[in-house]
């Protein structure tokens, strides 16, 4: 590293690097799960749906975020990868 130019090198925040997040999930997700969750409470009047299906998939966002900040990105690039080890 002594060969950098002076200035070169500059320490980076880890919150520079990581995705917005609302309520622990994407805030993308966030939107869309509350959005939908509220048309089928309040457009359709089935809050005894809409609302456990929120906290359900909320609560599953929250888990999968909290080991991986990127899943929603990561996922579906998982699923298109051939395995490589059959088991």
């Amino acid at each position: 590293m002594d060969d950098l130019p002076e200035g070169y090198v500059t320490p980076l925040r880890t919150s520079l690097t990581r995705p917005i997040l609302m309520a622990g999930v994407p805030r993308g997700f966030a939107i869309l799960n509350a959005t939908v969750c509220a048309a089928i409470s309040f457009g359709l009047q089935q809050p005894i749906i809409g609302v456990p299906v929120w906290i359900v998939l909320q609560g599953c966002a929250a888990w999968a975020a909290a080991r991986d900040p990127w899943f929603l990105e990561t996922w579906p690039r998982h699923l298109a990868k051939p395995p490589y080890f059959a088991t």
